[in-house]
């Protein structure tokens, strides 16, 4: 049988294409396996999936000061020895790699083991880990026509993101249910990112009393940013984090309200959601958001409004202008090419092993 590491953790978007790829690996004929973290957000999104999982140590290279970057090479050398071990025991023939620390270790002990690996870069510019697993790559696939340029030529191909099937299935009365809506208002499906974004949080809160007046919302806040005191409002739920139930939340909403990762913004493209983009700021990141949401207000798929410029009057227009205009918006992500990666990167992953 053929066999397969998949790796990538730290945050959602690292992890929920490798579960859009593994229906169409298994009926490929591969045994799948998956290297994370010990303790990330990916032991638990894979935790429903009959696939032996492989805790390793994981550090983070920063960019600015903290007492853990005299600690993480430590973790960082300790998980490198921890996958290849993994790696010889298993013995796979490709390795892919979706991003995040924990996949530095991973990706430099395959290479070590002369074992092929598969990168995938959701941004426009690659981030520091994929960076950091360039040279020891066969192939790097890509979200972005603009990433092309700051990947090796013969190694670059564009893909765009692999989607999960089950997004597709969603049942918008389902969705009421769950949340206990109506079918006579809209809704908006707020959606802060795994970890939660406390500026997005509070700038919908803010408006939360306008807001309901003419919509019902959905509020995925992130871990332990539940608002206690909101509980019980009419027309308002709010979840840390949803899995099973999200494929009908999305299928209920009208209208996204998100951060601009790269991953949940081609979800919305494929599910065709007029949606208001609001990317992390260069303060809080390295500004691949930015340029995400740049690359989607430019193709008409959204509305962008930076962080520094976030207002409750600025996002009460923002929803009004969006989902007035939200049949131009649909039109343009109906017109879109970027579809069918699961299969392109399957073929992609299939021309590696067999090199």
């Amino acid at each position: 049988m053929k066999k397969i590491i998949l790796t990538g953790g730290g945050t959602a978007g690292h992890v929920t294409p490798n579960i859009a790829l593994i229906p169409e690996l298994q009926k490929r004929g591969y045994e799948i396996h998956y290297i994370g973290s010990k303790d990330g957000i990916e032991t638990k999104l894979m935790a429903e999936f009959d696939i032996p999982y492989y805790g390793i140590s994981s550090g983070k290279l920063r960019r600015y000061f903290d007492v853990k970057n005299f600690t993480d090479p430590a973790r960082i050398l300790k998980g490198y020895v921890e996958a290849a071990r993994i790696i010889k025991k298993i013995k796979p023939d490709v390795i892919f790699s979706k991003g995040g620390f924990v996949t530095v270790p991973v990706v430099m002990a395959a290479k070590r083991k002369k074992v092929p690996c598969v990168l995938h870069e959701s941004d426009i510019s690659p981030g520091l880990a994929n960076r950091l697993c360039l040279p020891s790559a066969t192939a790097v696939c890509a979200n972005f026509p603009e990433t092309l340029s700051h990947l090796p030529e013969e190694k670059a191909h564009l893909t765009g993101s692999p989607i999960r099937k089950e997004l597709f299935s969603g049942n918008r009365l389902k969705g009421l249910d769950f949340c206990g809506f109506s079918s006579g208002k809209p809704v908006i499906l707020v959606i802060g990112g795994s970890l939660g974004s406390v500026r997005v949080n509070e700038a919908v809160r803010d408006i939360l009393p306008e807001l309901l007046k003419d919509y019902q919302v959905i509020h995925l806040c992130g871990k332990d940013k539940v608002d206690q005191t909101l509980k019980g409002t009419e027309g308002y739920v709010q979840f840390e984090y949803i899995q099973k139930e999200l494929c009908d939340l999305l299928d209920a909403a009208d209208l996204v309200i998100s951060r601009a990762g790269a991953n949940a913004i081609c979800e919305l493209l494929a599910l065709h959601k007029p949606n208001i983009l609001i990317p992390l700021s260069m303060e809080a990141s390295r500004g691949d958001q930015i340029l995400n949401a740049e690359s989607f207000e430019k193709q008409g798929f959204s509305y962008v409004i930076q962080e520094e410029e976030l207002t409750s009057d600025r996002l009460l227009e923002a929803v009004k202008k969006v989902y007035e205009g939200r049949k131009d918006y649909v039109r343009s992500m109906e017109a879109s090419d970027q579809h069918n990666a699961v299969v392109k990167v399957a073929d992609i992953i299939e021309e590696v092993r067999i090199k």
